[in-house]
């Protein structure tokens, strides 16, 4: 390649930055956006407060106690919306944010579980509820900023600026809850649930290292000690690249991870090899392996098909029985096989800034991925020509794109879907109509 960007749209891999798994858990988390926001209420209030004041002892050392007579009237105007904004704002939270659970708890039940994380990493959700919970702060605070001096010359300070401030982030609470609406309505429709998805498995592939060859990994050199896991049990989310190839480059070895990102790992099993010499200390690999209850999408390669095919299947399980939608993820699985068809896979070769190899990470190759994208929806799919239209056209369509290695799979799931179809259909025009490759399956 010699531009940054291949023919597919994406982008080479970029060297892995050190607080990138730091900054994916944190968008994981919906604890940590409201919380820096409230903290910044605190902060932006103290200076308001000390504006008002500033602005009171101007205009009362220019003796314009007129001027303050005025403020002190607007400011009052201001107390009474401030008071309303801060009696009403939970409520209106709580309605919201209630309507909110029974929408991810329906998406959830028709989609995947899975999909779940998309409410929770969505910055237009995370930002409507900081800023909520900001306003409501804020209104608290600015009530305790008014005075009860009837005179206006022992006043201290006139809250105008916060008041100012208060009404301007109510504007904000309405316009962003408007786009909160529109992103959850949005998220609630099957299009756009799997193309966020796989907008999310396209950042996964961009991430990933390119242009090694075979060789680079056969010279790695005999294992030469393995590393433990001492975490807890759990899925495998990510680990943290730059720390390991750091530690790597300073010991003078090759380090290899032994599971794959998405694997269950439990203490006591092998979770690092060592080629090259001896292993790094306990201490430099510290925190460098994140475990926990569910899959994440920051380093797991096949985490997007993985949610396409259950998205499939639960499309077109008996409960829900809508082809249809599977057919809509059968689109996006083959855009992201063709988009890594002509790519190395298997492993991901990541190197120090000498170029040397310091970490080989294990991801799934071409077959694994037909087959996680194929195998269980073929399954369920004999009794739907839609279905089977649409995965023979797309068996099709990925066969003339890869690369002559990578056809051998392709032509089995289309064997093995055509030997399907053909017993469990007993009508020879119907058996005819379902396996003619169609890319919209039924029109």
């Amino acid at each position: 390649m010699g531009d940054r960007t291949s023919t597919w749209g994406l982008r080479e891999g970029r060297r892995p930055r050190a607080l990138s798994p730091l900054r994916e858990h944190l968008r994981d988390s919906f604890w940590f956006a409201p919380t820096a926001a409230m903290v910044l209420v605190f902060v932006v209030w103290a200076a308001a407060s000390e504006l008002d004041t500033a602005l009171v002892d101007a205009l009362r050392d220019e003796g314009d106690y007129d001027t303050i007579d005025d403020l002190l009237r607007l400011a009052d105007d201001a107390k009474t919306v401030v008071t309303a904004v801060s009696s009403a704002m939970m409520t209106f939270i709580g309605v919201v944010f209630s309507i909110s659970l029974v929408a991810v708890q329906m998406a959830s039940g028709q989609f995947s579980p899975r999909v779940v994380r998309i409410f929770v990493r969505s910055r237009i959700t995370k930002a409507t509820f900081a800023v909520f919970l900001s306003t409501f702060l804020l209104s608290l605070l600015v009530l305790t900023s008014y005075e009860s001096q009837a005179e206006a010359r022992s006043v201290t300070a006139v809250p105008l600026v916060q008041s100012v401030l208060t009404l301007t982030m109510l504007g904000l609470s309405l316009l962003l809850f408007v786009l909160y609406v529109n992103q959850t309505l949005r998220l609630m429709r099957i299009s756009h649930v799997i193309d966020r998805i796989t907008k999310e498995a396209f950042k996964v592939v961009a991430r990933m290292p390119v242009g090694h060859t075979a060789g680079e990994e056969a010279a790695l050199g005999p294992e030469t000690a393995r590393v433990p896991h001492r975490g807890r049990a759990g899925v495998l989310r990510d680990v943290d690249i730059a720390r390991l190839v750091k530690a790597a480059r300073r010991q003078g070895v090759v380090l290899r991870l032994i599971p794959r990102i998405g694997d269950f790992v439990v203490p006591g099993t092998p979770l690092l090899s060592v080629h090259g010499g001896s292993a790094p200390s306990v201490r430099s690999l510290s925190h460098t392996v994140s475990v926990g209850v569910e899959r994440t999408f920051h380093q797991d390669f096949a985490f997007g098909l993985r949610q396409l095919s259950d998205i499939g299947l639960r499309a077109l399980s008996a409960a829900v029985n809508d082809p249809t939608t599977a057919v809509q993820a059968i689109d996006r699985i083959v855009h992201f096989l063709s988009a890594v068809a002509p790519r190395p896979l298997d492993t991901a070769l990541h190197r120090d800034r000498r170029g040397e190899v310091r970490l080989v990470q294990p991801v799934p190759g071409w077959t694994e991925l037909v087959d996680l994208g194929f195998a269980e929806i073929r399954g369920c799919a004999v009794g739907s020509p839609q279905v089977t239209r649409r995965i023979l056209a797309a068996l099709d369509d990925l066969a003339m794109i890869a690369p002559p290695d990578r056809r051998e799979p392709l032509l089995r799931h289309r064997a093995l879907l055509t030997e399907a179809v053909e017993r469990a259909v007993p009508e020879a025009s119907d058996r005819a109509f379902a396996l003619r490759p169609d890319r919209q399956g039924i029109g």
